[in-house]
């Protein structure tokens, strides 16, 4: 991440590079209507780009540190759009989230939290995040949520790319909780909480998008999944 303008916006460089290829799929995969919870949101970036481009949906980001949701503050004032919300205080692992629940008087068909977006937080937070990202969603989500995942992962059929293993290694020099996850474990951890994994697909830079559906009760929210390019899609989700 580089350091902050005087304006207090900082800037991840990696989020010009991602931002185009993940909106595609976002566009997509998330549902027609309500508000997409974006987790670990950093410097804001991804909110002010992507909220515009989908008025459809409300967008909330959140953010634990202080200084990314003044980063945040700071590009919604330069970037400003009526459906994107000012930055939670969200500790993933600290329960309950801060956000107001399905059965909470006076919130609106578009309060309700459909989908939840989470882009390069699992692999450089400890695994008890990842956890309790997942045991969040099952708490907040409706039947047929979305949870979207993006980021590098290790997967027992696929070769690690050399540029994620050496990824990999500099993370855990640096952290030994944090590293890139296995695939397969984070999937069993989503399947433990209810949230079926729907598709995996092949990013730029050796990444992935990973994306699930809460209790997967019904696949309308995924009327648009043909429009997607199945020369990326994986086939590892028939294994599930």
């Amino acid at each position: 991440m580089d350091p902050p303008s005087a304006d207090a916006r900082r800037f991840a460089p990696a989020t010009e590079r991602n931002r185009e290829p993940i909106l595609a799929i976002l566009d997509t995969v998330l549902p027609p209507s309500g508000t997409v919870l974006e987790i670990s949101s950093g410097t804001g970036e991804h909110a002010v780009f992507f909220a515009p481009r989908l008025q459809r949906l409300r967008w909330q980001p959140s953010e634990l540190d202080p200084l990314l949701r003044d980063s945040i503050l700071a590009w919604m004032r330069l970037f400003p759009a009526q459906n994107l919300l000012p930055p939670l205080d969200l500790d993933v692992r600290r329960s309950p989230w801060p956000i107001k629940m399905p059965d909470q008087k006076g919130q609106s068909l578009a309060e309700a939290i459909t989908a939840i977006v989470n882009i390069n937080m699992i692999h450089i937070a400890p695994w008890e995040a990842c956890q309790a990202l997942f045991s969040g969603a099952e708490r907040v989500l409706p039947d047929g949520g979305i949870v979207y995942l993006y980021g590098p992962y290790k997967c027992r059929d696929y070769p690690t790319a050399a540029s994620n293993l050496a990824f990999d290694q500099s993370l855990r020099d640096r952290n030994s909780a944090w590293g890139l996850r296995d695939l397969e474990t984070v999937v069993a951890l989503a399947q433990a909480h209810h949230l079926k994994l729907h598709q995996v697909i092949e990013m730029p830079a050796n990444n992935l998008s990973v994306i699930f559906q809460n209790r997967i009760f019904q696949n309308r929210i995924f009327q648009k999944r043909d429009s997607l390019n199945k020369s990326n899609v994986l086939s590892y989700v028939s294994r599930f």
